[in-house]
Parts: structure tokens; C-alpha cells; sequence
């Protein structure tokens, strides 16, 4: 029997897909027709897995293994050689290049390799050129694994994906193309089409946030409005169902907090975005204990992708009134409780901030590194991505350029919760769009519609 394929090629689509109820939705719609592919490690799929029921799974690292004949194994080498110079990253660096995304950021062995420019690869950035490099990385005649290929050619009516940007959804694109199969991408977050890569013109359905990104795909990636769809932002829904005091106080109390006192939320970066957060924590942590551990507690979270984070969070650990909550991807519901009940966030870049502020949290953005060298700057850089400016813009969050105007700002805004509200709310329905949990429904609706012609 050929399923509908939904690829998930990482974790943050994977938990919006699961937690805003896509995958359930499109599991009844499409009545037994669909296959979840995960493209992470099987350990992080298996935290997923359990909550599909009957339907089937299959690992991309099996269906992508490589091996076979030796002609295969070749071309393999060769194609990820070819990749190397012509491919994804190279492509994802002429992009910025080409437009002004992330050069602030850019430098030679940069350790998001999206922002090396060693990675740029040795042709010349020509426009024409970069066309025809293009061309050649979702061309239909590309190496694709044969396992990959006879899996979708027997078992594939339909390619689905929660994020139609990662390098590991290329080869799945690329045999979708050469099978003809029909493709109905999502493009995972605001910030993506303006600087996380080259998106394939190539698929039939393409669902988008909003306005802002149907026209970037325009823009930026030669995609036409008639085949973009607009969602809203799926995690919204989330954040829409309110969550009692009751359930936000049982989840202090299992932290060891006091849910009657204040409760400042420090959310985390990752460490190639915030390499000196540590010492941010530390310094925090030190003040809190000298002048304000009587007037409100900390709650630190960790980004998700954070694999460092017991070393990076050790200042805060073991403290009564603190508390250091594990990297996770399964804690949006937690997340969604502590954003609609917290006080404060204290934040650098990232969807964190823009979630605090589609929750009506009064926010310090952190725009500078604690006891970073002499010259170097990575949080200030974190905004400086073309949709960041918006929302920077906007002045719906106070800024902190030292360790004292953060200490100013979590005072202000204890004091003062409801100083920016209205331009939270004028931010959120520029940036997300419309909020009325109905946005992962769209999702659904978009992708049966391509899937099913």
C-alpha cells in the first residue's frame, strides 16, 4: 500500500507538528494513508513514536543507508563531494551574501556552519552561477540512495514535510522529483526564509505563517503566491488554550518553588548563539543571592538544542528558590504554563522571545555577552536577522546592553507588568498574524489538499 510520507527531518518542527495536533489531524484524515518518517537519530524519534499508535514509522537512516554496489558507493562520495562545493551550505552562504541576511554574524569557521564562510564553496558569486548551482542540488538526475529511491517509488504517494529546509530532507525532495510525486512543504518558522537556506522551488504546496513570509518566498526563493498558503503560527494554538493558576502552581511545587512569590523565567540560547551565557547565569544567580532572593525566584530553561546545558546552568543548580529545568523538546506544555503565569523573561534572540511576547510576558531581551573577550559580540548579533529587526523595532520588550540595565528591566517590569502591552499585542499581529487557534488546522488542510491531487 502507498502512504503519504511525512518527513520529519528535526526535533522543533517535530514537536510543533505533534504538540499543535498536526500529526493527529492528518493521521484521521488521511484514514490509514500515512507513513512518519523521522530523519533524526531512532533514540529522539522514540520519544515521538509511541504517540502514533498504528501508524507506520520508518528511520531515515535506514531507507539513506549507504552501501550496495560499488557504482553506488561511488556516486555517493561523489555527490556529497559535488555537495560540498555546489550543495546546501555553499548555497545557503551566496543566499545571505546575496541579500544582506546574517553578514554581521558571518566568519570563517563560524560553528553554525549555515554562517561559515569557509563553507562557501571555490566558484565565484555570480548570480547565474548560483542559478545553476541551484539547479543541480534539487535536480531530479541527482544521486539519491537506492533504498531511499525504491522505498518511495513502492511504498510513496505523497511527500509531506514538517520542514522543508534541513540538508537531510534533500534526498527525499530530490526523489520526490524524480518519481513525480506530488510535495507539500512547510516552512518551519518566521525566520526561515530569510537566511536558514535555499528552500526547493520545486514543491507543489508551500504553508507559511504569514504575509511577510509569502512574500519573502516571492522575493527571496522564486516561489509563486498562488502556491504559498498562509497558517498562522501552529504553536499558537497552544499558547491559546489558558492554563488554570492551579496547574501553574502544582508545576512550581514540583520544581521546589512557591507559587505565591514572583518568578523571573531566564530562557537559554544555544551555545553557538550564545557561547557565554554560563557566566550570564553565574552573575545572575550571584545577584539574585546578595539583593533579591526575598522578592522573587529564578526559573531557568535551557534551549532545547542545548547539549552543554548541566555545565552551562551549574551556577544556578542546587539553590533553594532557583531552579534549572532539563533541555527538552517535550516541554511545551510546561513552557505554555510557566509563559501565561511567570513574570518576567529574561531572554537573548530566538522564537523564545517571540513566544513570551505572543503570551503577554513583559520581556529583557539581553543584547550583550557576559565576560566575553574584548571584541567579541554574539548576543547583540542574534538580532540582527532581517525579521529580527521588526521585531526589535517594535519596542514591545526592554533591551539590556550591561549586567545593569538587566537588573533594571527585571525591576521595571515587576513593577510595571503592564507598561508595553500594547505593543506586544501590536508586534504579535504584525509578526504571527491572526491568533485563533485554528492555525494547525490550516496546516492540515493545506497539506491534504496538496497531498491528495
Amino acid at each position: 500500500m502507498k502512504r503519504v510520507w511525512l518527513v520529519l527531518p528535526d526535533q522543533l518542527s517535530i514537536r510543533l507538528f505533534f504538540d499543535a495536533g498536526i500529526v493527529d489531524g492528518l493521521r484521521a484524515r488521511l484514514e490509514g494513508g500515512l507513513a512518519a518518517v523521522f530523519l533524526v537519530p531512532r533514540e529522539e524519534a522514540s520519544e515521538w513514536t509511541a504517540e502514533l499508535g498504528d501508524t507506520t514509522v520508518l528511520l531515515g537512516d535506514q531507507l539513506t543507508a549507504s552501501g550496495g554496489s560499488l557504482v553506488e558507493r561511488v556516486a555517493a562520495r561523489v555527490d556529497r563531494a559535488l555537495d560540498s562545493q555546489l550543495g546546501y551550505h555553499p548555497l545557503a552562504i551566496r543566499l545571505n551574501h546575496r541579500h544582506g541576511f546574517h553578514l554581521e554574524r558571518m566568519q570563517p569557521g563560524h560553528p553554525n556552519w549555515m554562517l561559515d564562510s569557509d563553507r562557501e564553496g571555490f566558484l565565484p558569486r555570480r548570480r547565474g552561477l548560483e542559478r545553476a548551482m541551484q539547479r543541480w542540488h534539487f535536480s531530479p538526475r541527482r544521486h539519491v540512495p537506492r533504498g531511499l529511491l525504491e522505498a518511495m517509488r513502492t511504498g510513496c504517494s505523497a511527500l509531506a514535510l514538517s520542514n522543508v529546509q534541513p540538508r537531510n530532507a534533500v534526498p527525499f525532495l530530490v526523489a520526490a522529483r524524480r518519481l513525480g510525486l506530488p510535495v507539500a512543504a512547510h516552512v518551519a518558522s518566521w525566520d526561515h526564509t530569510v537566511g536558514k537556506g535555499v528552500i526547493s522551488p520545486f514543491c507543489d504546496v508551500y504553508v507559511v505563517q504569514n504575509r511577510v513570509m509569502e512574500e519573502d518566498l516571492r522575493r527571496y526563493h522564486d516561489i509563486a503566491p498562488d502556491r504559498v498558503r498562509v497558517s498562522g503560527w501552529p504553536q499558537t494554538d497552544v499558547f491559546l488554550r489558558r492554563r488554570p493558576r492551579e496547574q501553574y502552581g502544582d508545576l512550581l511545587r514540583r520544581y521546589g518553588l512557591d507559587p505565591a512569590r514572583p518568578l523571573v523565567l531566564v530562557m537559554g540560547n544555544t551555545p553557538t548563539n550564545a557561547p557565554y551565557e554560563d557566566r550570564l547565569v553565574a552573575r545572575l544567580v550571584e545577584w539574585w543571592d546578595d539583593a533579591a532572593r526575598e522578592r522573587f525566584q529564578l526559573l531557568f530553561r535551557p534551549h532545547p538544542r542545548d547539549k552543554q546545558w548541566r555545565e552551562r546552568f551549574a551556577a544556578a543548580s542546587g539553590r533553594e528558590g532557583v531552579f534549572v529545568q532539563e533541555a527538552s523538546y517535550r516541554d511545551l506544555e510546561e513552557l505554555a504554563t510557566l509563559l501565561q503565569h511567570g513574570d518576567v523573561v529574561v531572554c537573548n534572540a530566538g522564537t523564545i522571545l517571540l513566544d513570551s511576547l505572543v503570551n503577554d510576558r513583559p520581556s529583557v531581551c539581553v543584547l550583550y555577552d557576559e565576560g566575553a573577550p574584548s571584541g567579541e559580540s554574539w548576543a547583540a548579533k542574534n538580532v540582527v536577522g532581517e525579521h529580527y529587526r521588526e521585531l526589535a523595532a517594535s519596542g514591545a520588550f526592554l533591551t539590556a546592553r550591561d549586567f545593569e540595565a538587566v537588573v533594571a528591566g527585571i525591576e521595571r517590569s515587576l513593577a510595571e507588568p503592564g507598561e508595553l502591552r500594547e505593543e506586544r499585542r501590536r508586534v504579535v499581529h504584525d509578526v504571527v498574524g491572526e491568533v485563533d487557534g485554528r492555525a494547525g488546522e490550516r496546516v492540515i488542510d493545506a497539506l491534504v489538499e496538496a497531498v491528495r491531487t
